[in-house]
């Protein structure tokens, strides 16, 4: 056991939309992952997924509303549900997800960004 620092762990790797595993607890994923720009519209048919913005502003999408999820803030996305998480004006923003480590990257969707692994830092 030891202490993780994020601020480090975030220095290690500089892509965008590909979350970085750091911890693994009860069977649920601890990711870090810098977002930029408009992701994929996808939903997660049997995992709720935690978004906790650790930097910046996030805008996550729903098909009726837009949700403003700022720095110190964390939003939960109920399984189900079609999201698409944005930034806006080029800025980059770090987000601590927290989700069952079955959840796939875009739920059923394929696309380019798609990931089917998730480094381990």
């Amino acid at each position: 056991m030891k202490a993780i620092n994020l601020k480090e762990k975030y220095a290690e790797f500089k892509s965008h939309w590909h979350p970085h595993q750091i911890a693994v607890v009860d069977g649920m994923q601890v990711l870090l992952a810098k977002v930029k720009g408009e992701f994929v519209w996808h939903s997660h048919e049997n995992e709720d997924e935690l978004f906790q913005v650790l930097k910046g502003t996030l805008y996550m999408q729903f098909r009726d509303k837009t949700v403003l999820v700022k720095e110190g803030e964390i939003i939960v996305v109920p399984k189900g549900v079609e999201h698409n998480p944005m930034t806006k004006n080029g800025e980059e923003v770090q987000v601590l997800l927290f989700e069952k480590c079955s959840t796939a990257h875009t739920g059923k969707v394929q696309h380019e960004m798609t990931k089917n692994q998730y480094p381990k830092i």
